[in-house]
């Protein structure tokens, strides 16, 4: 039952995160806690962790099961932000059956699960197009097929609806307490981790498609969400992407870097690596303090340059950059502790959230 925090002093990691640690540690079967940098609080279990045990804990993993990042290369002629973002399809909708982009995906949805197929969601869920600023380490790079100034598709999106539907028939029965069918639950969990991917694929089809451009597919596909059977025992992972030998795009914010990763983390860090910036502000707070300092219009242009799609004026504030830690931080502490390697950072031209008020595709 121990607990390890790869983070520098320095990092933000707030106390209530580390009591969250510290009390999925005591859980029955526990055997192993690591938090990552991004570390902060959730519904209770602690964003930005591995956690290995014995027993399945389905409320480990959450909601959203098979959420994931996604990184598709894309060629076009100009990459003007304000004009492209206008060309953005309405990801809030599943596409028409006679949508081009389903031709790029497999045919079979995982479960049959339809609703809401081919769309981004809320929260922290976003798409976006980046440009490559820099390469760090030109043979991970040239592995990838990337170079500076290089344009990709990033998609951050899970397996919605579905997801909850197989968390919620766990609760009702068990609450918070072992999965009394593991089997049963790595079954439904298994076609939502295959949902989640391919949403993010059939997003990325449709996108492309509505820039010009030929879908592609994915350079990297990590999810974040998800729980394997490792070693004999049951490795959950919440906010936190596979760090055994595979690449991660560990996301910033829609005015900051992404960083592009080759993870080698180890037993003690839960074969894990960070996903994001984290938060270091409830969307509360964040939504509070950003009403203070911004208008609508100032988040709708960010820092770098970039422009965002997002007609909910709620979840501009709640999602503002200042709402989350550095990821510079974030990706030196990952460095420090041996946990990856930084291969290139890329930089938002386009950040999709949702759709601009009034608009249909």
């Amino acid at each position: 039952m121990s607990v390890s925090v790869f983070a520098s002093p320095t990092s933000w990691i707030e106390s209530d995160a580390l009591d969250q640690c510290h009390q999925v540690a005591a859980l029955d079967g526990m055997i192993h806690v690591a938090g990552m940098p991004d570390l902060h609080p959730g519904k209770g279990a602690p964003i930005g962790a591995a956690m290995r045990s014995t027993v399945l804990y389905p409320f480990l993993v959450g909601s959203d099961i098979g959420c994931g990042i996604a990184v598709f290369p894309i060629r076009l002629k100009r990459a003007d932000p304000e004009k492209l973002a206008r060309k953005f399809p309405d990801l809030d909708y599943s596409p028409e059956p006679d949508d081009p982009a389903w031709s790029h995906v497999e045919a079979e949805i995982p479960a049959g699960h339809r609703a809401h197929i081919g769309t981004v969601g809320r929260g922290n869920h976003f798409v976006e197009l980046a440009r490559v600023d820099k390469v760090l380490d030109p043979v991970h790079a040239a592995r990838l097929g990337l170079s500076r100034g290089d344009l990709v598709l990033i998609v951050h999106s899970g397996s919605r609806g579905l997801g909850e539907r197989i968390l919620r028939a766990h609760t009702e029965v068990h609450g918070a307490g072992p999965a009394g069918d593991p089997d049963a639950y790595l079954k439904a969990h298994d076609e939502a981790v295959r949902w989640g991917s391919l949403n993010r694929r059939l997003m990325a089809a449709r996108v492309a498609l509505a820039l010009g451009a030929a879908p592609a597919d994915p350079i990297v596909d990590e999810c974040h969400n998800l729980v394997e059977v490792r070693d004999g025992a049951y490795l959950h992972r919440k906010g936190a992407a596979r760090g055994d030998g595979r690449d991660v795009l560990v996301a910033g914010t829609r005015g900051t870097p992404s960083y592009l990763i080759a993870a080698h983390a180890g037993e003690e860090a839960g074969y894990s690596v960070a996903h994001g910036a984290g938060r270091k502000m409830s969307r509360a707070d964040a939504l509070r303090r950003g009403k203070a300092k911004h208008t609508v219009d100032e988040l709708r242009r960010t820092p770098v340059g970039s422009v965002v799609v997002c007609g909910d004026r709620q979840l501009l504030f709640e999602e503002a950059p200042t709402a989350y830690k550095r990821i510079e931080q974030v990706i030196g502490d990952l460095t420090a502790h041996g946990l990856a390697t930084p291969v290139a950072v890329t930089i938002p031209l386009v950040t999709y959230k949702t759709a601009a008020t009034g608009r249909r595709s």
